[in-house]
């Protein structure tokens, strides 16, 4: 058993014209080696990229690049959306939990993966630490992976535990891991939370993301017992309540006593507490995101954002009108599976308008925007102004409980609309 370190130059050195490149996902992203194989784009051509969201630079995606470098992106987070809109990368529309698929069943195959582990233990065994997501199965799948070695990043258990010998390279990269930033919530995203909350029942499995309207969610949920995590990600807002013991597992059917997520997002304080934490588990995210296993917990309670939510409960929250915003994700998978989990409650949560002042909740999505979930398993739409439980409505019936949670400001237009659409208003 032998660690051999090269240079970042040197390990990229292998990968060639026209083969796929997997590059590990979120604050995993191995900097070093993407800047290496970057330099290399003189003597490239047609390198596919493949990853989900990334932080950091994405310098293959630069303009000037194309010739060389060309992304696939599962999901489109902030350092590819200005490539996708002028053509440097393609976005592929796909739920999750089927990423990996797309590796082990060939249709993707990667050619090399880039990613970044911590320190192998005594017995030879390197972390995936902070993103196990699809990662896991790009290191299963591809012919060659090459690490960055990074002492900074956490040991996390779970799935994303890899044996030395199954990599090619080892580069040192001892460096820091970007962290989020974590916004507080404003009033109007505290009035969301609190709304939120209190459709949370004691005893819940959660499944809810980064942000100010998660944070406002956590921070609302103090006076709750037993509640459970089993999500795609989470970020610093859950560690309080896992400490204080209201998150603490005892109810769920799946890992019960322990916080499974594919990945996480937030700062060092996030990545100290997983850090070698039997507590927290993070595994693959085919499995994390399967409908199958979520729905077995009880009372999963899927919290979610969008973009825009139209008068029948259609759901856009990947894109503004054609333009790429994020991805399909995991929201569709927790929806359905909130959906089918025994007292489960699917929620959408979102401000009535945006900053500019212009509804989100719409008469129609706005051209050639896409449907993330579709009306048929939405359940719960929550703004600042309240509630709307859709489930077993009628069109007609929907919209006029859409229109109570609307900001005031366009309550009466939209009432127009709905008149125009089913001839008639009220229940």
């Amino acid at each position: 058993m032998k660690l051999t370190l090269t240079s970042a130059e040197k390990a990229v050195s292998v990968i060639q014209s026209n083969q796929r490149v997997f590059v590990h996902s979120v604050f995993a992203s191995p900097r070093p080696l993407v800047n290496a194989l970057s330099q290399r784009a003189s003597e490239l051509r047609n390198v596919e990229m493949v990853h989900i969201h990334t932080e950091g630079d994405a310098p293959y995606a630069e303009e000037g690049m194309e010739k060389s470098f060309h992304v696939n992106a599962l999901f489109v987070g902030p350092n590819m959306r200005k490539a996708v809109e002028e053509g440097r990368a393609d976005y592929i529309p796909v739920f999750l939990s089927e990423c990996p698929a797309l590796f082990r069943k060939g249709i993707l195959p990667i050619d090399v993966a880039l990613i970044q582990v911590s320190p192998p233990d005594k017995h030879g065994y390197c972390s995936l630490g902070v993103s196990v997501d699809i990662a896991k199965a790009a290191v299963d799948t591809a012919k060659i992976v090459i690490a960055q070695l990074n002492r900074h990043m956490p040991r996390t258990h779970g799935d994303g535990i890899i044996h030395i010998d199954r990599i090619h390279s080892f580069v040192e990269g001892h460096e820091p891991l970007l962290e989020a930033e974590i916004s507080k919530p404003d009033e109007i995203e505290m009035a969301i939370g609190k709304h939120v909350a209190a459709l949370v029942d004691d005893g819940a499995t959660l499944q809810m993301g980064i942000g100010a309207i998660p944070n406002a969610v956590l921070s609302c949920l103090g006076n709750h017992k037993n509640l459970g995590i089993h999500t795609e990600m989470f970020s610093d807002g859950a560690i309080p309540l896992i400490e204080s013991g209201v998150i603490n597992g005892s109810q769920k059917t799946n890992h019960p006593g322990k916080t499974v997520s594919g990945f996480v997002m937030g700062t060092k304080k996030l990545y100290d507490f997983i850090d070698d934490n039997p507590q927290v588990v993070l595994l693959d995210i085919a499995y994390v995101n399967d409908t199958h296993v979520i729905r077995r917990n009880p009372k999963v309670t899927a919290i979610n954002s969008a973009i825009e939510v139209d008068i029948t409960g259609q759901v856009c929250a990947d894109s503004i009108g054609s333009r790429q915003f994020s991805g399909v994700g995991g929201q569709m998978d927790f929806i359905r599976g909130a959906s089918l989990s025994e007292g489960g409650k699917p929620i959408i949560a979102l401000p009535s308008s945006t900053s500019k002042g212009l509804s989100r909740i719409v008469p129609m999505l706005k051209p050639a925007a896409g449907v993330t979930t579709t009306r048929a398993h939405v359940h719960y739409i929550v703004t600042e102004f309240g509630v709307a439980d859709l489930y077993g409505k009628n069109l007609r019936q929907r919209a006029m409980a859409l229109v109570g949670i609307a900001h005031p400001n366009h309550r009466e237009s939209l009432e127009k609309e709905i008149w125009q659409r089913f001839h008639k208003i009220g229940s």
